[in-house]
């Protein structure tokens, strides 16, 4: 009972009090050595979190009320979390008994269920809608991979690519547009916006050769990451028009934005030399988090202005603070958290080499 009413005194702090500098743990237990990293909550408070051993092994859980939820598997040992909606359905993806990482549907009252795939061995569930819509990507039949859509009932659906072999879709809004990336015939990798009128719309970079979207917003704005004509990574919000360069206003390093909510307020991640930091973009002010104050990991922000991912003191602890955070700076910064650096750069790798932590790129271009 203590706990939960702290996880409700939590809630109740962060929804009424001044912006806190210093982010605010979930209280998610976790045993010695294990980590937690929060990816998603919804306005009654529940959180769709991972938690991962020291091997990279990872367990999704559901926290509400202060009581964790393991949400198993589906045969296999091993499961994580990716979205969760308001009404507390889960997307995310688990290893059935072949060790086959498959996407998933899970709530409460039916337990976790399989998505299925395109053809393949797997699937990856990344996003979900209020409606319980689902996307991610699916191995094909001829051992590609291509974003899907699931619409609440039968088999996935194709969603294709922009002429070369692979997609993945990351996000999916109330009206049933899709953002994901996928490749061109040159097999360089385009962000797109995708919808019943127009299909697989390519949104451009900016400048560079390559392009990746993260999610996409109720009025169709776009985020996600672009190289630059100078190989540099950065940041960028597609408002249906045009991207405009976030990585830019940044003003700092390799850039990519995680997500964006209906307020049009962007979060994001920053690689500069061997420093990660995180950043919160909103009413046209960047705002820099550095290692020990802000969130080391940012991987959300939903409508009630609760940005979500993970904080670090001695390991990544799931965490939340409010968009409006004022920074405050840590003299170390990250040089010495390897362990957060090298999960920040998973979290952006290319889906070629880790097929369930995708963002399709690498920060690892020049930097300033």
């Amino acid at each position: 009972m203590q706990t939960a009413l702290r996880s409700l005194s939590l809630l109740l702090a962060l929804a009424s009090a001044p912006a806190f500098a210093e982010p605010q743990p979930l209280g998610i237990a976790a045993a010695k050595g294990v980590q937690s990293i929060a990816y998603d909550i919804n306005a009654a408070g529940q959180v769709a979190a991972v938690l991962e051993d020291a091997n990279g092994r990872q367990r999704g859980v559901l926290f509400e009320k202060g009581k964790l939820i393991e949400l198993g598997s589906l045969g296999g040992q091993f499961s994580d979390t990716r979205a969760i909606n308001a009404r507390g359905q889960i997307v995310g993806s688990a290893q059935d008994k072949h060790q086959h990482w498959r996407a998933y549907l899970y709530q409460r009252a039916g337990g976790m269920r399989d998505l299925g795939t395109l053809g393949g061995p797997g699937s990856v569930g990344l996003a979900i809608n209020g409606a319980g819509h689902a996307v991610g990507f699916a191995d094909t039949a001829a051992g590609d991979y291509h974003a899907f859509v699931y619409r609440g009932a039968g088999p996935l659906v194709d969603l294709g690519t922009l002429g070369g072999k692979i997609s993945y879709a990351s996000g999916i809004n109330r009206h049933g547009q899709v953002a994901g990336t996928a490749a061109l015939p040159d097999g360089h990798r385009h962000a797109f916006v995708h919808d019943g009128a127009r299909g697989m719309v390519d949104l451009g970079t900016l400048g560079g050769r390559s392009s990746s979207a993260a999610a996409i917003n109720d009025a169709g704005v776009v985020v996600g990451a672009s190289e630059t004509a100078d190989r540099r990574w950065h940041a960028f919000v597609h408002d249906g028009k045009r991207m405009i360069d976030l990585g830019a206003l940044v003003g700092r390093g390799a850039s990519v934005a995680t997500d964006i909510n209906n307020a049009g307020h962007v979060v994001g991640s920053i690689v500069s030399g061997d420093e990660r930091l995180s950043f919160v973009w909103r009413d046209g002010k960047v705002t820099l988090h550095r290692g020990g104050k802000g969130l080391q990991l940012i991987n959300g922000i939903n409508d009630a202005e609760q940005v979500i991912g993970a904080t670090y003191h001695s390991k990544l602890e799931a965490a939340t603070m409010r968009s409006n955070a004022v920074a405050a700076v840590a003299p170390q910064g990250l040089r010495k958290l390897g362990l957060t650096a090298a999960l920040v750069l998973a979290a952006t790798a290319s889906i070629v080499l880790l097929r369930r932590r995708y963002r399709g790129i690498v920060l690892s271009a020049p930097v300033a």
